[in-house]
């Protein structure tokens, strides 16, 4: 998923953390005191418990699944762990679904899908509640971004002025389309009366990442509802907990109980069972590629209407007219922000050989500059810790696999620990890279960039197209004839000129070839959500 320039498995557990304390007061952004949250030993209900961050705000974490605006147990009992990234700690542990509870919130999907609390609603009145509901979240933003730094490791000021306000702007620009998406009168001549209607799909399966977890479910939530729509969402099982606490607000805003179901749960057991379940009419999934291939196999047994958003390995050119520092800042956005975890990161850098040393010191400046590392919540931290072990480990052997191909690390290329502790590496950069190797030609997912050069701009284009991935790529030029021309020329769905992942939730997102199928945000986003019905009406009856 891509940056935002204004306002993108742990074994089943039941144990509880040990009891932490916690002495600090101010809600602000501060610097870290030994002992990092605390976790009240009185649970109000075994469905919730009490948290502290670091920031002293102090709130009621669910812990259920949560069906018919409710929140319940899984029907064994199961549940699965949180894990602070920063720390290493358990945070809390939260039910986890089965096949059997999969039954279950679909089945409440469905009926709230023919229920005439939800049926019947005309879209202006389902635009308010989308209204609502963005309004709560707003009066929620502080806790919404301490329960997302906490749990996802992303720096709270970033999650505070952009992660919660793109919520906010995706539920209030879907909200005002509710009312708004017409079907057509088409002239066949006077003998035929012919209409069109937009029509719901029916039960939709969403299944969201870890790594933008408030922002895409948001991106899946709005044009759902805006159309209709009946959800089950099944969340990242490494980062549960803001799309729980935001669920007691679905409920504040008035929605029909069984409208919208949140689930937590494994891929394996939960997502397998929501893309195969026979009464869920769609699938809408956000993750990796070879992940999405797996949906599309298993939803192909029902035919299934689709939405996938997969991997990325965007190129981001730097021709010789280049504005150096401005490409410099846009290549630093484009691959550290959310610590390089982002689909559409535009991890593959190249560079005109005219200009490529004097690139890449201004690349090297800007990352010592602004990528300062530590702890989320301290309010100069840019660039937090990688979001699981699995990450962490991932992104540091493709360090290794760069470094045993020849290419040579120019900045980084270490495990960076706060305190001893955190999934934390240090911003990466390689130089002289041949596109022949892995860190070139494979995605990574973290704070890693690979920087090869070129001569002329055919052979820019030919390197950028030469990927299994079509997301995202970007374009530094002052040269707006060859800007465009060579838009035009990259295979992507999107195409960012003088800057990189400044994606708009009213501009289409989506890729191309294995990036992806289908577009999420602004008016096409409504296209997967809904049936056009063709209806004709013989006049000389």
């Amino acid at each position: 998923m891509a940056v935002f320039s204004s306002p993108r498995v742990l074994c089943a557990t039941s144990r509880t953390p040990p009891l932490l304390s916690l002495s600090l007061r101010s809600h602000k952004p501060t610097t870290l005191r030994p002992r990092y949250f605390s976790l009240s030993t009185h649970l109000r209900t075994k469905m919730e418990v009490e948290l502290t961050a670091p920031n002293g705000r102090k709130w009621t974490q669910p812990l259920g699944l949560f069906i018919n605006n409710e929140f319940v147990k899984s029907s064994n009992e199961q549940k699965l762990a949180s894990i602070n990234p920063t720390t290493e700690e358990e945070i809390c542990s939260v039910y986890a679904a089965t096949s059997d509870d999969i039954d279950t919130a679909v089945a409440a999907a469905r009926k709230a899908f023919k229920d005439p609390s939800w049926k019947s609603l005309s879209g202006t009145e389902r635009g308010a509640l989308m209204l609502k509901l963005a309004d709560l979240v707003s009066q929620h933003a502080e806790t919404l971004a301490t329960i997302e730094c906490l749990d996802n490791g992303k720096p709270y000021t970033t999650a505070l002025a952009e992660n919660v306000p793109e919520v906010v702007n995706v539920f209030r620009y879907y909200g005002g389309y509710a009312d708004k998406n017409f079907g057509q009168v088409i002239d066949v001549g006077p003998a035929k009366f012919a209409y069109t209607v937009k029509e719901p799909l029916g039960v939709c399966g969403q299944i969201i990442p870890w790594n933008y977890p408030l922002d895409m479910a948001a991106w899946k939530l709005g044009p759902a509802l805006c159309c209709g729509n009946t959800v089950v969402l099944k969340l990242a099982e490494q980062t549960p907990l803001s799309m729980l606490y935001l669920a007691k607000l679905i409920k504040e805003a008035g929605f029909p109980p069984g409208v919208v179901n949140i689930i937590n749960g494994h891929g394996r057991e939960a997502g397998a069972a929501l893309v195969q379940h026979p009464q869920v009419d769609k699938i809408a999934f956000t993750g990796s590629t070879a992940t999405g291939k797996e949906i599309m196999k298993m939803a192909s047994a029902t035919m299934k209407n689709i939405t996938l958003e997969t991997g990325g390995k965007s190129p981001l050119i730097v021709f010789e007219d280049a504005d150096l520092d401005l490409a410099a800042t846009w290549s630093h956005i484009g691959i550290m922000s959310n610590q390089g975890q982002i689909c559409t990161a535009t991890s593959r850098i190249l560079v005109h050989e005219g200009i490529y040393d004097k690139f890449t010191e201004a690349f090297r400046a800007k990352i010592q500059e602004i990528s300062v590392l530590g702890d989320p919540f301290e309010e100069t931290t840019f660039q937090g810790p990688q979001v699981t072990k699995q990450q962490y480990e991932r992104v540091l052997s493709y360090i290794d696999i760069g470094k045993e191909e020849g290419a040579t690390v120019f900045l980084g290329g270490e495990a960076a620990p706060q305190r001893g502790k955190g999934f934390f590496i240090a911003p990466t950069v390689f130089t002289n890279v041949k596109p022949t190797m892995r860190i070139y030609r494979e995605e990574i997912f973290g704070p890693c960039v690979a920087i090869a050069s070129f001569k002329t701009e055919e052979e820019a284009v030919e390197m950028a197209n030469d990927s299994t991935y079509g997301l995202g790529s970007a374009i530094f030029t002052r040269d707006l004839n060859r800007a465009h021309r060579v838009a035009r020329e990259i295979e992507a769905g999107m195409v960012w000129i003088n800057s990189s992942n400044d994606s708009d939730f009213r501009i289409p997102f989506g890729g191309v070839k294995q990036s992806g199928i289908g577009r999420e945000l602004g008016e096409a986003g409504l296209a997967p959500y809904c049936n056009v019905k063709a209806i004709h009406v013989n006049m000389a009856a």
